[in-house]
């Protein structure tokens, strides 16, 4: 038995958590898809992906409206649908990710002619039924206001819309070259099969919160019982059957030239068509292969039967009694889970950028928010799914020279704070998997992260690390000449640069490697250097009654000052401490939370905060005054820090807060966007009464929502 689920197996007992293969379930096996709820987060910025997926599955469709919160492609808030795209993100923040290539149906165009159709997205948008929307795994459907009523499923790299069309019409298709956030460059391709209407082509497009470009490619079938009488192609609001390939390679005053094509159909009894869309990063023949192999028959039926096979056995090895439970409760847990396995991709077999035959996983958004508890979950519920994704991490560094913080469509995203991976490698090694991971060169590459700077590493490592040896923190307006960033957030990175190290030295420790062990060890210690402790908050005026607060401090030694309350929940001045934002020494936060965060070292912050009556009166002002946000990662861990003073019971009054007053299974029901199911891995620990300190052979125990858990994880570790 690995030394993880050894652990899990003697200490959750208590708790009546069980993950041990070995043991029966002490609950009754049911179907648990039957809880799942795919449009809980889709409205109110929770940012998710709704749609028709597979577990870590790369097509996803759905369908595509013009909402604030359509990160993620379809948000339930009253929009318009633009289109039906296949590939999206869940959860994400910042600009609407991928739906590239959308689909967008038409029952007949005015006058009968190909040109009384829109094509424009912004001119084409459409309201759609807001009572004729269902979402199950593997499956989402719609109507829209014209009657065109649309369902699809997908396979691992190939969607399936099914468009049912009322009677008369005489239908038309199109397919445009762009995607969610118009973010498509100049060129781009299509091609029309003037006797089949295959479309395939590709275009290149930049990632949302990342940096560079990508090239997707795509490859569309039609099937009907209705003959098909004419196609074409479209460039801005006009279309022509006569012309069957278009590229573009231009644009209007920097904004893309909208073009596409489209197929048209005859009239028929049963105006039911069927389009097949395969995507590959790699060609247009890979994304035909894709198709054909997939979905080679166009059988809605059982391609959906196949999608919710793939989700019923990934959802398998987790079970919980059901006995006093009302069903909303169920929802909220099995939903959460779900939403862990959306994002991030596998994209195994689509990387164009190196060869190798290590797996390759892609849409981590970011590393920042899911270290903390989505791959801590996954490493206890999904361990197969993890030693891919720890491989993938590895061998990204092997040859692009770092581990990412932040990936997305083949891209490098920005980094957030410190050089997260490091906490997931630790974690997942110290958690016991071995199977196919290179330990030794994971070691390699997180060491890399504490000793080198990269020249960019707004993308990737950690900048200021000159400073960090020598003056053992991050100095607020660094002079950093090795590399380049955003030069803020001295307060946050330095408490995660801290942590980051001790989460390598975790893995020196193990691996025999003492006098390294001892180096990170003692650099873990350097948050220490910014602790002002005779530093007030005032809120209104008023002192909160508390002194000692995290303050930047300059390189020459002298201290800078920023509000603590600043950043946070309640700081209605307008500021935002974000990477847009020049101003924060903390991101996405406040000193006022991020005092909490040294979540290695609790006894001596505890200490430096006044001992524990007065840490948990600190962690109390913290929640009762909502100066923390539920709704974004570093609120999470405070929740449980009530155990480090000794009180543990408040920890699950906390959660009894949380859970459901600002997570519940509704479409508004998620606090914050779910950043790759950070949020549904939250509900799901929480419930269970399981929550981690990554990079420690440590979890927070709660009462569970449940009179009993069952994990038979075991039995799920393949060696790939």
């Amino acid at each position: 038995m690995p030394p993880y689920q050894l652990l899990l197996s003697l200490v959750l007992a208590s708790s009546h958590v069980l993950v041990n293969a070995a043991d029966p379930s002490p609950v009754e096996d049911y179907d648990v898809l039957q809880y799942v709820d795919p449009l809980i987060g889709s409205a109110n910025g929770g940012n998710v992906f709704p749609g028709a997926t597979l577990p870590y599955g790369m097509a996803k469709a759905v369908a595509d409206t013009d909402s604030e919160s359509n990160q993620g492609g379809f948000a339930y808030e009253g929009g318009n649908v633009t289109g039906f795209s296949s590939m999206h993100d869940s959860g994400t923040g910042g600009s609407p990710s991928l739906g590239n290539f959308p689909l967008f149906p038409y029952a007949k165009c005015a006058g009968d002619e190909v040109n009384g159709c829109v094509y424009p997205k912004k001119q084409r948008k459409i309201k759609y039924k807001p009572d004729s929307v269902q979402a199950h795994p593997g499956y989402f459907a719609i109507e829209l206001a014209s009657g065109v009523r649309v369902d699809m499923t997908a396979a691992q790299h190939t969607s399936l819309f099914r468009f049912q069309f009322p009677n008369g019409s005489s239908p038309l298709i199109l397919l445009d070259l762009t995607d969610l956030s118009d973010s498509r460059q100049d060129n781009a391709t299509i091609s029309v099969d003037e006797s089949t209407g295959r479309m395939t082509g590709d275009a290149r497009f930049t990632p949302s919160f990342g940096s560079g470009s990508y090239t997707l490619y795509f490859c569309a079938d039609f099937e009907s019982p209705a003959l098909k009488r004419d196609s074409g192609i479209f460039v801005n609001s006009r279309a022509s059957a006569d012309v069957h390939d278009l590229k573009i390679s231009r644009s209007i005053n920097g904004y893309p030239l909208p073009g596409g094509g489209f197929v048209r159909f005859k009239s028929a009894p049963d105006n039911t068509i069927l389009a097949r869309v395969g995507v590959s990063f790699v060609s247009t023949k890979q994304a035909c292969s894709h198709a054909e192999s997939e979905i080679k028959d166009f059988n809605f039926n059982a391609t959906h039967q196949a999608a919710i096979d793939q989700w019923t056995e990934k959802m398998r090895p987790i079970r919980v009694s059901r006995t006093g439970i009302d069903n909303s409760v169920l929802t909220n847990f099995f939903s959460g889970v779900y939403r862990t396995m959306v994002n991030p991709q596998d994209y195994t077999g689509e990387n164009v950028l190196w060869s190798s035959n290590e797996p390759y996983f892609d849409s981590f958004y970011c590393l920042w928010d899911s270290f903390r508890s989505q791959i801590p979950f996954l490493t206890i519920f999904d361990p197969n799914a993890v030693i891919k994704m720890v491989r993938s991490l590895i061998d990204t560094q092997r040859h692009l020279g770092w581990l990412p913080d932040c990936r997305m469509s083949l891209c490098k995203g920005y980094t957030q704070g410190g050089s997260n991976a490091d906490n997931i490698l630790a974690d997942v090694y110290l958690k016991g998997l071995r199977d196919g991971i290179d330990w030794d060169a994971g070691y390699a590459a997180v060491q890399k992260d504490a000793e080198e700077e990269p020249y960019d590493w707004s993308n990737e490592g950690r900048g200021g690390l000159r400073s960090w040896k020598n003056l053992h923190y991050i100095p607020v307006e660094d002079f950093d000449y090795e590399g380049f960033g955003t030069m803020t957030r001295s307060i946050s990175r330095t408490l995660e640069y801290a942590y980051n190290d001790f989460a390598i030295a975790q893995m020196a420790r193990g691996l025999n490697k003492t006098a390294d062990a001892e180096r990170y060890e003692k650099r873990s210690r350097n948050w220490r250097n910014l602790f002002k402790k005779d530093q007030t908050s005032l809120w209104k005026g008023n002192d909160t009654g508390f002194t000692g607060f995290f303050q930047p401090k300059y390189s020459n030694g002298t201290w800078g000052y920023q509000d603590p309350l600043a950043c946070s929940n309640i700081d209605m001045s307008g500021r935002a401490c974000s990477l847009q934002n020049t101003a924060g020494e903390t991101f996405e936060s406040s000193i006022w939370e991020y005092q909490f965060f040294v979540p290695h070292d609790m006894s001596t912050l505890i200490t430096h905060l006044g001992g524990p009556t007065n840490f948990t009166n600190r962690l109390d002002h913290l929640h009762d005054t909502n100066i923390t946000y539920i709704g974004n990662e570093p609120a999470f861990l405070t929740v449980f820090q009530y155990h480090y003073a000794g009180r543990p019971a408040k920890s699950t009054s906390r959660v009894r807060t949380y859970i459901p007053d600002y997570f519940s299974p509704t479409p508004a029901g998620l606090p914050g966007n779910d950043d790759s199911g950070a949020m549904g891995s939250f509900v799901a620990m929480a419930m269970m009464g399981l929550f981690p300190n990554p990079g420690q052979s440590v979890y927070l125990l709660t009462v569970p929502f449940f009179e009993a858990v069952s994990i038979d994880a075991l039995s799920s570790i393949l060696v790939v």
